[in-house]
């Protein structure tokens, strides 16, 4: 696919300034979507980057964003009560032009086929950390699991690329995945966060991840090496 003009939801945390950092040095026009609030965050981007300030679960901001874009990356943040993620998925899925690709991040918790086996940290979240940040109206991972059936019942040319663990550091090149966790391959279970927005940025690129759900690992992890061919 020849991407010229990307948009990026949620640009302004961490994972999406990666994203944009990447989008640029690739050439693409860069189109970034955040909170106003935190317009200030994407400042060091100043002319080289279109800005819509706006909440990812408006209609309106989303359809204005992703207008005449190649490919829409979106970081499904599960902020508050009030539907955030599923709202901004409904809403790229309903506006993104019909043969872009669409990227969507997800962490490890995300399973598209019920198959991936969880250690007892993930599980531990889902089971006990859930219902109470839910209950203190901060987080709703809940709501990231609505928004990923949304994503798997689309027809659309997505890729939900579901992260490990992240830290940061310089990158490490492109994480290497798997089709579920649990997999030998993923067990380190580390990634830096820049080589995660970089998978992002190259799956739409990558016809082979259309309408997969990727986990990702370091290439440079202990059990990358030990499992994969690294080149």
């Amino acid at each position: 696919m020849n991407i010229k003009k990307v948009c990026i939801v949620g640009a302004s945390g961490k994972l999406g300034q990666y994203m944009v950092t990447h989008a640029l040095a690739r050439g693409y026009e860069v189109v970034g979507v955040c909170r106003p609030q935190s317009v200030d965050k994407l400042a060091h981007f100043q002319d080289r980057i279109t800005l819509v300030p706006g909440y990812t679960n408006d209609t309106d901001v989303i359809k204005a964003a992703v207008s005449d874009c190649d490919a829409v990356f979106t970081v499904l943040a599960p902020w508050g009560v009030n539907d955030y993620a599923s709202g901004t998925v409904q809403a790229v899925l309903d506006h993104a032009p019909e043969q872009a690709r669409l990227v969507f991040s997800s962490g490890w918790h995300i399973s598209k086929d019920g198959k991936d086996v969880y250690g007892y940290k993930i599980r531990m979240i889902e089971a006990v950390l859930s219902p109470i940040v839910r209950f203190l109206r901060l987080v709703d991972i809940n709501d990231q699991h609505v928004a990923a059936r949304k994503i798997f019942n689309s027809d659309r040319l997505w890729t939900l690329v579901r992260g490990s663990d992240l830290e940061e550091g310089a990158s490490e090149g492109l994480p290497v995945w798997s089709t579920h966790v649990g997999d030998a391959v993923l067990e380190s279970n580390i990634t830096r966060r820049t080589d995660f927005a970089l998978f992002m940025v190259e799956a739409a690129q990558d016809d082979s991840l259309i309408q997969k759900a990727p986990a990702i690992v370091s290439r440079a992890s202990k059990s990358a090496h030990m499992h994969v061919a690294i080149t």
